[in-house]
């Protein structure tokens, strides 16, 4: 019996500690400004995909270095 009761115990803790995580409603002004985005300058992120489509012969998936040629 008390092991089911500290088996109970313990999961009730497990699943509330996870009950913070998130984004409150006061903390998205901050995240939706233009600086926290993931490319913040568009021209940049257009001209990287060229370079990285053109020497890979592939789009997508520049988040790595080097290239199929075997240099950094």
């Amino acid at each position: 019996m008390r092991i089911k009761k500290l088996f109970l115990v313990g999961l009730a803790l497990q699943l509330s500690a996870c009950a913070s995580l998130g984004v409150q409603p006061w903390e998205r002004d901050l995240l939706a400004k233009e600086e926290m985005s993931l490319s913040a300058d568009a021209v940049d992120a257009g001209l990287d995909d060229h370079i990285y489509f053109s020497k890979e012969g592939t789009s997508g998936g520049r988040a790595f270095a080097g290239g199929g040629c075997g240099c950094n």
